[in-house]
Formats: C-alpha cells, structure tokens, sequence
C-alpha cells in the first residue's frame, strides 16, 4: 500500500495529544447523546490518520474544564488536536481550551480561543459578520427568561434556534414557525429556554439551497477546500427544509435518510466565486485558524446568506469536512498533517516571542505544500531531524563555531562528542540529531543518559545557524531530545548553561521551553562566569 506522505514529512512533525470532551451520560442536559458521543469518531479518525502518518501521539478525555490543567501539566507535547466540544457543565468553558493550553507551552489545533468565543455564540458571529457588510439572516435574540420583542422581527417564517449550542442541537421540525407570532412560537422560546438555559435567536427562515463550504489553512494561506450541497430529497411541501438534529445524527429518521450530500455542488461559476469570496471574508473576520466551515442559505434569486461558521466542525469520517477534503483528492491523513504543522509553527513562534504574520489575502485554493513534498514548499515545511552521520561532522562544527559563544577548549570538546556519537550510532552515550533545512544541517542537538542516576539526561550541547534563528529549529531539536528521552524512560532533563550576559538570550530560550533554574555554582568557569543548571521533568509514555 501506498505511503499517504512522503517520508520527509513523517518524521518532521512533533509529537501530539489527541484532546477530547468525554461523552455526557445521555440524560445529562438535555441527553444529545448521538451528537454528544459523535467526537469519539472524531478521535479514532485522527489516532488513525497520524499513525499511518508516523506521528506520535497520546489521547485523553476531559469531562470539565477544571480538569485540563492536571492533563496539560503532564503532558511533554507540544501539539495539542483539539477536539474538545463541550464540556459536563455546558459548551461555553469549551472555547476556553486554547487559552489554556498556550498557558501551558503548548498549542491547540483549530480556532483560537478568541475565535471561538464569539464564533460559538451565533447572535454576537451575526452581529460581527453583519458589521462587515456580510449577509446574514435578520432576526432578535431572546434572552433567557425573557421575551419576545415582536417589533424587531422580519416577516415570518422563522426558525428558533440556541444561541449557543452546536450539531444542530435543539433544531427539529417544530422550530420552524410559519405564522405569525403566537402560541406555537411562545412555546417553542419556551422550550428551548428550559432545556439550554441560555439565549434563543428567533430569526428569518430563508428558503432555498443548503451550502457548506470548507475553508482549510495550509502555512499562512487559506482557501476553499470544496463546495457542498445537501439535498432536501423526497420533502413533501409541509416538511420544513432545513438540516435538523435527526438529519445529521439520526441513521433511522426519513431526515437523515433524504439529505444526502453533494460535493462538489452543481453551482454556477457565478455563483462559486461568490460563495468562495463570502466565505473568506467570513474566516478572516472571525479570525479563523486552521479549518472550518461555513453553511449558506442560496435564496431563489441565487442570492447567498450566511447560517453560521464553524470553526473546528465535525470531522469524522461521515461529516462534510471530511467529504470535501476526499472531493478535493487529498487524502485525509494529509488533512490531519497539515492541521498539526499549522499549530506547529504557531508554538514555535510562541517559544520563540514572535508573532506569526496572517497572509494580507488568502488565494482561492489552499496549497498542499507539507504533504506534497513539493521543492517549493520545502522552505515552508518543519525541518526534518535525523541522527547524525560521518558526512555532517565539518557542517556541525562550523555551525557551532558560527555561534560565536565558545572557546577553543570548548571547541574540542564538542569534536570529541560529535565524532564518538557517529562512531558509535544509537547504542552509544551521546545521541546525536541535526535538523535540516533545504539539505544542509540547520541546528544540532546532542544529549545522553547522567552517569550513576536513574532516568535523568543531559542536554549537552544545542546549536542553531545563526541566519536561522526565530525559525523554531531549536525548540524543534529540543523537543525531539525530549521525546527520545522519553521513549528511553527519563524522567529528568538537565541543561548546564553559562550566567554571562552573552548567554542571556540562551537562557531565556531554555526557560521558554519549559526549563527552571535549579542551581547556581558562582566563577564555576571563571571568575564571574557562573555555571546555573536548568532541569525540566520528562514525562514519559
């Protein structure tokens, strides 16, 4: 069988914690349970798409928020797939998971937490993707408890709707309202209110085409993946049109059984660029990473108007994202990859104190560059790393001797490990790897077991280009050191370092990735030139 990437990128991308909300018992707030248990098909397609891809990774489960902290605090990767929903206690903590993860060193997939907060309330996405100049449907928000301000309604029919709840939660045939306002819209706020305790959006049912559209990042750029349409087949007249809580997550109700999915959707070209424009401008506007997806209502007149976009939607095997991703020819492991270099590069320029910088205009096509092993995306991709060997030695040494930071002595000390770990490969003391960049050793990273100690290592020696830094090489390397270690049982990582001003940059770098001061031997190298000691604790598997 045909490898989906090539070997390049296998062993370029870090280790990853698969994160997901546990499954509610069925009868806990209002008993989704379909929907709810839907995010373990989520989890299994990506365990199964980053081990056909040589990526390491571990899964866990949360049930609330308060429970992250211990999780993140144990965890050694850097790369966090978020597929955290909801939590026991509702949906809202759960756009709070990014935040907390960068509080903790590492970076989540999918939208940021500023993204999602707004992105998960659909009335305040409204009123921001209104205020842009994109059309969305009119309609009022009902506060919990409270009620209708009837002057502000368009004309019917409406749909009512949470707020604030995802997978077409609460949305059934009842909550489309074709009169007007009376009793069967009075009961429907009502219900909706008791179950969600939350707002209710009561807004303008537009009839027409259903369309999605998957946007996917790829680097700094993003663009369409394809274009969808469900078709409402077989709905006799008085069957409200709409993609409900049985059509998406009931395999026995006539909904689910007459909404099949076209990808691509027969539109015009007229059409596409506009659905393909809107739904840019809609990801930049709520400030969208990664992946999502944006739903359409087409009107008769060919008109789009925006439902709602969904940052980090449904990606299992039967969802839409995924059905675009295999319409566009890409594989889904592809898909999963470039998801996890995105976060990737974002943690390093995190460690590093730089801020990415979005791409000014998104081209209409995302770019498959980290899975297509082009030359041209090379310089984009995360360096490889790879022991070293005998050819690397006069590259290695140059490098760090281009560092600037040691003496001669320290020089041949740095010869006689290099050349012991190549003679010696990995059965020896010193493990030795070089990152690469378009072919030449970019940053070397050496460290090995401390004599007479259980489970500790010494990071020995680390070295980057100097015309590479800030491009998160050492952070890479250093990771990789930290995940050999761990592979090997260590429990303890310790870096000796010198206290001279010079060194300072150095010093900030290992605290950045996780490192604390644990000693401080005064004119251990020379007089005012003191040694400090940095440890970090390794978490194994």
């Amino acid at each position: 069988m045909e490898d989906s990437l090539p070997a390049q990128t296998k062993f370029s991308l870090p280790d990853v914690l698969i994160l997901h909300n546990r499954p509610r018992p069925s009868a806990h707030l209002g008993g989704f349970l379909e929907s709810d248990a839907g995010v373990l098909e989520e989890v299994a397609a990506v365990e199964a798409a980053l081990a056909e891809s040589g990526v390491r990774f571990r899964t866990a489960a949360v049930a609330y928020l308060t429970d992250l902290p211990a999780v993140l605090a144990a965890a050694r990767e850097p790369v966090v797939f978020n597929l955290v929903e909801s939590f026991h206690d509702g949906p809202d903590d759960a756009a709070l998971v990014p935040a907390v993860c960068r509080a903790f060193g590492k970076e989540a997939t999918g939208g940021s937490t500023d993204c999602l907060i707004p992105a998960l309330d659909k009335a305040q996405a409204k009123a921001i993707l209104a205020a842009r100049g994109l059309p969305v449907p009119r309609g009022v928000v009902v506060i919990a408890g409270g009620k209708l301000a009837t002057a502000g309604l368009p004309p019917p029919p409406w749909i009512v709707k949470p707020a604030r709840s995802d997978a077409s939660e609460g949305i059934h045939a009842e909550s489309c309202i074709f009169q007007k306002p009376g009793p069967r819209l009075n009961r429907a706020l009502a219900r909706l209110h008791e179950q969600f305790q939350q707002p209710v959006i009561v807004e303008e049912l537009v009839d027409g085409r259903e369309i999605n559209v998957s946007v996917l990042q790829d680097g700094a750029e993003a663009g369409v993946v394809a274009i969808a349409e469900i078709i409402f087949q077989d709905f006799e007249p008085e069957r409200p049109r709409i993609v409900d809580y049985a059509a998406k997550w009931l395999p026995d109700s006539f909904e689910y059984q007459n909404t099949p999915r076209v990808v691509p959707a027969p539109v015009g070209k007229r059409l596409e660029r506009r659905l393909r424009e809107l739904s840019l401008r809609a990801w930049r506007s709520l400030n969208c990473t990664d992946y999502a997806r944006v739903d359409f209502r087409v009107a008769a007149d060919g008109s789009p108007c925006i439902l709602e976009v969904n940052p980090n939607p449904d990606i299992s095997p039967g969802g839409g994202f995924a059905a675009a991703v295999e319409a566009a020819g890409m594989k889904f492991a592809e898909f999963v990859c470039i998801v996890v270099a995105n976060a990737s590069a974002r943690q390093q320029a995190m460690c590093a104190g730089k801020p990415l910088e979005p791409a000014a205009s998104p081209p209409a096509e995302p770019r498959r560059l980290r899975s297509a092993g082009s030359p041209e995306a090379a310089a984009g991709s995360p360096p490889p790393i790879r022991r070293t060997v005998a050819a690397d030695r006069d590259a290695v040494l140059e490098l760090v001797a281009a560092t600037g930071a040691f003496r001669p002595d320290e020089m041949d000390v740095a010869r006689e490990v290099l050349d012991e770990a190549i003679a010696q490969g990995a059965g020896g003391h010193y493990q030795s790897y070089a990152a690469e960049v378009e072919g030449r050793v970019a940053g070397w990273v050496c460290f090995g077991p401390t004599p007479c100690t259980i489970g500790t290592w010494d990071v020995y020696w680390l070295a980057v280009s100097p015309l590479l830094h800030g491009r998160g090489i050492g952070t890479r390397l250093m990771n990789h050191a930290h995940a050999m270690i761990a592979g090997r049982g260590g429990r303890l990582a310790i870096v000796e370092t010198s206290g001279r001003p010079d060194y300072e940059r150095a010093r900030g770098f290992y605290l950045a990735c996780g490192y604390r001061e644990a000693s401080r031997l005064p004119d251990f190298y020379a007089p005012g030139d003191d040694k400090i000691v940095y440890s970090r604790m390794i978490s194994a598997r």
